[in-house]
């Protein structure tokens, strides 16, 4: 996944220093970069949802906070 992040923000900094894209575009393109975050964080905190203690216990946290982030809209970091 990193890779493929890595390759993205090289290609979306590409397309802007181009200069030639219509703003449309570039709104277009700045959008479906939000839309992508706001899905990571969604299926982050379904799967933090769904861990076993020991596996909360081992990233530092009880299973109320993982409730709680959870709980999280998926807008908010």
């Amino acid at each position: 996944m990193a890779h493929m992040t890595r390759t993205s923000d090289s290609h979306l900094a590409y397309l802007t220093a181009q200069n030639r894209m219509p703003a449309v575009s570039v709104l277009a393109v700045q959008f479906a970069v939000v839309v992508s975050k706001w899905a990571t964080h969604r299926r982050s905190r379904l799967a933090l949802k769904q861990l076993d203690a020991h596996l909360l216990r081992d990233v530092g946290l009880t299973q109320a906070e993982a409730e709680l982030e959870s709980r999280r809209v998926f807008w908010r970091v």
